[in-house]
């Protein structure tokens, strides 16, 4: 029995040694043997203002002025901000607005809370 780990992004059992990498023959993914936590290359990186990592479920503050679109509203600095999840696209942030609902936002108009 094998004891090489399973494949990160496929979870296939065949893997096997090639010097100093890990190989799936499966979906031909490479990771070195000796890393533990490799992330993935479709894991999305968000992150605010400050360059701050921004994750699922994280509390934020509103970095600056914003005006929202097809309103006459203004999302006021400090506006307290909680993050559902994080999306692919323009407007990476998909969030709840304290007073406003649901809406997206930019990551870089955000600082974590």
């Amino acid at each position: 029995m094998s004891t090489l780990p399973n494949c990160p992004k496929c979870n296939s059992e065949y893997t096997y040694e090639d010097g100093e990498l890990l190989i799936c023959p499966e979906c031909a993914h490479e990771w070195p043997k000796n890393a533990t936590d490799v992330a993935s290359d479709d894991e999305l990186i968000v992150r605010d203002a400050n360059g701050n990592l921004l994750a699922d479920g994280d509390n934020a503050t509103v970095a600056k002025d914003l005006k929202i679109k097809g309103t006459s509203s203004v999302l006021k600095v400090g506006t307290k901000v909680k993050i559902v999840r994080l999306v692919n696209g323009d407007h990476n942030l998909d969030c709840k607005v304290d007073g406003h609902g649901a809406m997206m936002l930019k990551s870089e108009f955000v600082k974590k809370a």
